[in-house]
């Protein structure tokens, strides 16, 4: 047990904390420089997506870039003639679920897209509806972009259960 916490210490963790600190930060200021008004959800998408490999960052990639366009359609379009009513929500929720499977995308693509609805419709905003969608739509393609880059240009070593690279 002992060495599994030396191994776990080592090199490998610092490279992995490393790796995704350079991801999370270069997210936050490339979002910035957009002027994206909240630059936290770009880095937040950063997190959640950086992957070990670049096959498995773009497939969790596209499923969230589907599923955020999707709620930031629905979101949008219902926030514009609706207001921040819990049945509206759930009824957009579900015609949510039946978008994604026409889309033929799985169930990540409709939990991310379910994250960006409700930021859309249930949190208070004084902007234009279409605004706050693109806003969001925006902040999460340059979390997804940064993570993709970075798991080509600096992609992570496998590590085996023994713990070695």
């Amino acid at each position: 047990m002992a060495s599994d916490r030396v191994g776990w210490a080592g090199l490998p963790v610092l490279v992995h904390s490393a790796r995704t600190a350079v991801a999370a930060v270069a997210s936050v200021l490339i979002a910035r420089l957009f002027r994206l008004p909240e630059a936290y959800w770009a880095a937040i998408t950063t997190l959640v997506i950086t992957q070990s490999s670049l096959g498995t960052a773009l497939t969790i990639s596209w499923q969230r870039f589907v599923g955020t366009m999707l709620g930031a359609v629905v979101g949008a379009i219902v926030s514009s003639h609706f207001g921040p009513h819990v049945l509206v929500f759930g009824t957009c929720v579900f015609i949510l679920g039946l978008l994604c499977a026409v889309a033929h995308s799985d169930r990540s693509a409709y939990r991310f897209g379910g994250v960006t609805l409700a930021i859309v419709v249930l949190v208070p905003r004084t902007g234009p509806a279409w605004q706050i969608a693109f806003h969001r739509f925006a902040e999460v393609t340059v979390g997804l972009g940064v993570a993709l880059i970075l798991a080509w240009a600096w992609p992570e070593r496998e590590v085996t259960p023994s713990g070695k690279s």
